[in-house]
């Protein structure tokens, strides 16, 4: 608890002192956010940020939607591409949300989170979404496992779609972010060298530490009922001694333990003189980090694109 009361004391500072970026959120928005708080309230969050995204079929992109990756009935993918373009393009491949129990690739009659990888592919990428096994009928390790078969299935086959297969960012929300920081923080699932990945995009992610974060009895179902198992099943200390480059992301309207979870992270890393990409976008809440990729609040997006231009290829 001291150290969950130390991270928020960090977060105020971090509020204080945010840079400024061109692409803002309009200024209703903030309001509508701020009036949500720090709950998690999807569709409340995608009915306001829904008008602002095209609904399929996008202009000028190629998709090709369920391919198969792995064996299980949820091991799919969607690939897109932007029509007419050439060389060999970075890779974000991007995995839901959903506290480890739900979520989609694809709402039905939405446009998240088609938005992630629509933006994707028309900013010189190609994006790839990407569904895993839920729990309760899959626990862990099923996300790193599918991290890693996904991540595998794109480098052997994203040359197919323009996609570099020597830089792939894989990129995860929430609970995903868990599942990327577990894939990169444990080899012993990795289906390449050193991972695989030119870098790892966190955002509003996890648990990092399962026995800091004051929540992990609502992830029971993917974790399971024995805690004596669960600093075993941390991604801290394999992230800290990973080379994969980082970006971490919050908002400051995340829950906030999720939020202390970030911050505890990028402490951590700096301490290792290993400080990631640090991205704090103060008037976000939790849902409307991704909602907001491929609109024209670009505070993240320019971010992320700078992060991959200046990533190096892998092996």
């Amino acid at each position: 608890m001291r150290a969950f009361t130390r991270s928020l004391a960090v977060v105020g500072l971090a509020l204080l002192t945010a840079p400024a970026f061109a692409g803002s959120m309009p200024p209703d928005f903030v309001e509508k956010l701020q009036a949500m708080g720090r709950k998690i309230v999807v569709p409340e969050t995608n009915a306001l940020y829904a008008p602002l995204h095209q609904m399929e079929p996008y202009a000028g992109i190629k998709l090709t939607r369920d391919i198969k990756y792995g064996p299980a009935e949820r091991n799919l993918l969607d690939v897109f591409e932007a029509q007419g373009a050439t060389g060999a393009r970075p890779v974000l491949l991007y995995v839901h949300g959903g506290g480890f129990t739900r979520g989609d690739k694809k709402s039905p009659n939405s446009p998240f989170l088609d938005n992630v990888a629509v933006w994707a592919a028309r900013n010189g990428m190609v994006g790839v979404n990407m569904n895993y096994r839920l729990a309760p009928q899959s626990t862990w390790p099923s996300g790193p496992q599918d991290m890693g078969a996904a991540v595998k299935w794109v480098r052997e086959h994203i040359k197919e779609h323009g996609g570099d297969p020597q830089r792939v960012y894989l990129m995860g929300s929430s609970a995903g972010a868990g599942h990327v920081a577990a894939y990169v923080a444990f080899p012993d699932y990795h289906t390449a060298a050193g991972s695989g990945l030119a870098g790892a995009i966190l955002l509003s992610g996890s648990p990092f530490d399962t026995m800091a974060f004051p929540d992990m009895a609502n992830y029971k179902q993917y974790f399971g009922e024995d805690t004596s198992k669960y600093p075993a099943l941390s991604p801290q200390p394999g992230l800290l001694k990973s080379s994969v480059p980082l970006m971490v992301v919050w908002a400051g309207l995340d829950p906030p333990g999720i939020e202390a979870e970030s911050v505890n992270l990028n402490d951590a890393l700096c301490k290792t003189q290993k400080c990631p990409t640090k991205v704090l976008l103060k008037t976000h809440s939790h849902i409307s980090v991704a909602n907001s990729i491929g609109t024209t609040d670009t505070e993240l997006t320019d971010q992320i694109v700078a992060f991959v231009k200046g990533g190096k290829p892998t092996n």
